[in-house]
C-alpha cells in the first residue's frame, strides 16, 4: 500500500521517457499555518558550516551500479557529497549524498541545473540518465545534475521490510471492512514503522523535506553556483517551494512541473488525489466512449467482487483489491498507457487478474524474481516526518463517506490511507502544511496539467498564491497524465526551455493546448 503522489524513478522512467517529444499569514505570506523553520536558523548559513563541508571538493568519477540498477555510462559521472546529518548541528555527524551529472555540451554554460523527479523517495541518480535525451536542449548550457535525497537509494537508502515481508503484507486489506481487518491494517502500519526505525536509526529524524532543501543549497555552494537553477517534478515541486522559502535570495531559474498543493494538509491532499484520479478515470472512460458515471460504477463493482474473492493470475499469486486499485492507478499517469488499462480491466471482468497484477507490480517496483524497490519505504519515512497530522481510526471513519462520494473507485483507498499511512509512527511530524512563501525570490515557473491525476491542476494556483505576489508564473497545459514537460507539447517544452536557457519568462497565465 502506498500513496499515489509518488513520481519515483520507476514511474518516471516508465512513463515520462516513453512520452517524451525529444525536445505564512495571508495569501502572500503563508496563511498562518505552521511550517519549517525560518530562512536563517542557526547552523544553516555557509559561514556556519565547517570548512570540510563548505569547501569540499567532489571527486567525480565513473558511476557504480546500485540497488540492482545498472550504472550510468558514458558521459555520466558520479560523486558523493557530505552533508550534516543534523542541520542544527553542522559540526556533528555527516551523511553521504550520491550525485550524478553530465557536463554541459555547449560553450555558453550557465551553471548547474538540479533535478528532483519526485516521490518523495525517487532516486535521481537512477532517473537522471534516463532523461538525457529529453533534456538534451537544456544540457547545451547546463550541467545536468541530480542526486539521491537523504534516505533514498545510494544516500543511505532506507529499507523497512524484506522482500518476503513485503509480499506477505500484500494480503493486508488496505480498505478494511471488519474489525479484524481494521486491526490487521493498523498493526501492519505499526510493524512497518518499527521496521523503518530499526533500519534508519538516527537518520529517521533527519530526512524531512526541509533537510533536503538545505542539502540543495549545500550542493549549489559546492558546485560553485551563485544561484540555484532547478527543475522539480511532482513532489519535487514541494521541495522547490520549501527551498525558495528558506533561500529566496539564492533562487535562480526554478521550474516546478505537476505542482503539489502546498495549502493542503494530509487529509486535504488525499481528497485532492481522489478528485484527480477520478477526473483522469472519467477522461479515460470518455475516450472509450463510455459514460463516466456508469463506467466508474462498473469498476467499483469489480473491485468489490475482487475484495470478496481475489482473482487468480498466471503466476499463482492472487490479485487483491488493493493491488487491483494500484493496477488501475498506474496507467492513469500517462495517456499512452490507457490501452493497457482497457485490456487489464477486460481480463479482470473475465476472472483473470494477471494484467492488473502486472501493472501493480510495475508501480510497486516488483521484478520477476520477487524483489521490490524501496522508493515507497523512503516515501513513507520522509512524508511521515514532514506531516504532523495523524487522523485516528474514529476520525477516518467519519471521513470515508466524503471520500467515497468524491470517488467510488479511489475514495475508500485514499480515505483509509489517512489513518494507516503514519499510524503509530516512531517520529513526530514537523508541520501541517509546508511553508513556501518566498518574498523577494526571482520569478518561478509553475507548470500545471489540467488532466493530472496525482497532483491535480488546482495545486498550481495554490502554489502561486503561497509563493507570494510576483513570484509564481503559471503555465497551463490542457493535457492528460502526470507532468507536462517532455510529454509531446512543443508549446510547453519551448516555453520551459526559453525560460531556463534564456531567462525569458512567459506571460503569467499562458495556456498550451
Amino acid at each position: 500500500m502506498s500513496r499515489f503522489v509518488r513520481w519515483s524513478a520507476a514511474v518516471a522512467a516508465a512513463l515520462l521517457v516513453a512520452g517524451c517529444s525529444g525536445g505564512s499569514s495571508g495569501a502572500e505570506e503563508g496563511k498562518g499555518r505552521s511550517g519549517p523553520p525560518s530562512a536563517t536558523p542557526t547552523g544553516t548559513s555557509a559561514a556556519d558550516l565547517p570548512a570540510s563541508l563548505a569547501s569540499q571538493k567532489l571527486g567525480w568519477g565513473r558511476c557504480k551500479a546500485t540497488g540492482g540498477s545498472s550504472a550510468p555510462s558514458g558521459e555520466w559521472q558520479c560523486a558523493t557529497l557530505k552533508a550534516p546529518l543534523d542541520w542544527s548541528r553542522p559540526e556533528g555527524d555527516t551523511i553521504g549524498l550520491a550525485l550524478v551529472r553530465a557536463k554541459a555540451t555547449g560553450g555558453d554554460r550557465i551553471g548547474s541545473l538540479l533535478f528532483n523527479f519526485g516521490g518523495p523517495g525517487g532516486s535521481g541518480v537512477s532517473a537522471m540518465p534516463a532523461f538525457g535525451a529529453t533534456m538534451s536542449a537544456l544540457r547545451e548550457r547546463y550541467d545536468l545534475v541530480s542526486w539521491d535525497p537523504r534516505g533514498v537509494g545510494a544516500s543511505e537508502g532506507i529499507r523497512c521490510r524484506s522482500d518476503k515481508d513485503i509480499q506477505a503484507a500484500e494480503s493486508v486489506d488496505a480498505t478494511p471492512d471488519t474489525p479484524a481487518e481494521e486491526r490487521a491494517y493498523l498493526q501492519d502500519a505499526t510493524d512497518f514503522g518499527k521496521g523503518c526505525a530499526r533500519a534508519a536509526g538516527k537518520l529517521m529524524a533527519h530526512v524531512s523535506t526541509t533537510d533536503t532543501a538545505r542539502d540543495m543549497d549545500l550542493i549549489r555552494q559546492v558546485l560553485g553556483d551563485a544561484r540555484t537553477h532547478y527543475f522539480g517534478f511532482s513532489y519535487g515541486t514541494e521541495l522547490g517551494g520549501v527551498y525558495a522559502h528558506l533561500f529566496p535570495k539564492h533562487v535562480g531559474r526554478l521550474v516546478l512541473d505537476a505542482v503539489v498543493d502546498p495549502s493542503a494538509d494530509a487529509v486535504g491532499h488525499a481528497e485532492n488525489q481522489a478528485r484527480g484520479f477520478q477526473r483522469a478515470l472519467d477522461d479515460y472512460l470518455r475516450s472509450r466512449s463510455q459514460d463516466p458515471k456508469q463506467g466508474t460504477q462498473k469498476i467499483a463493482d469489480l473491485l468489490k467482487r475482487i475484495d470478496a474473492r481475489p482473482l487468480p493470475t498466471s503466476s499463482g499469486r492472487k490479485l487483491t483489491q488493493t493491488q487491483a486499485v494500484t493496477g488501475i492507478v498506474l496507467p492513469l499517469y500517462s495517456e499512452s498507457r490507457w490501452p493497457e488499462l482497457t485490456s487489464a480491466l477486460a481480463a479482470a471482468e473475465e476472472g483473470d487478474g494477471t494484467e492488473l497484477l502486472a501493472l501493480a507490480d510495475d508501480y510497486n517496483e516488483r521484478d520477476s524474481a520477487g524483489h521490490y524497490g524501496t522508493a515507497t519505504h523512503a516515501q513513507r519515512v520522509i512524508s511521515c516526518l514532514d506531516d504532523k497530522e495523524r487522523p485516528t481510526l474514529r476520525e477516518t471513519r467519519k471521513l470515508l463517506p466524503e471520500f467515497e462520494k468524491i470517488s467510488p473507485v479511489f475514495g475508500d483507498f485514499l480515505g483509509w490511507d489517512t489513518a494507516g499511512w503514519c499510524h503509530d509512527w516512531p517520529v513526530a511530524g514537523q508541520f501541517e502544511t509546508p511553508e513556501v512563501s518566498a518574498p523577494g525570490a526571482a520569478p518561478i515557473l509553475l507548470v500545471g496539467n489540467t488532466g493530472d491525476p496525482a497532483t491535480p491542476y488546482e495545486g498550481t494556483r495554490e502554489m502561486a498564491d503561497e509563493l507570494g505576489r510576483g513570484v509564481g508564473i503559471e503555465l497551463t497545459w490542457k493535457g492528460e497524465g502526470h507532468v507536462a514537460y517532455g510529454r509531446g507539447s512543443d508549446c510547453v517544452d519551448s516555453t520551459v526551455n526559453a525560460y531556463l536557457l534564456n531567462g525569458t519568462a512567459p506571460k503569467d497565465g499562458k495556456v498550451c493546448s
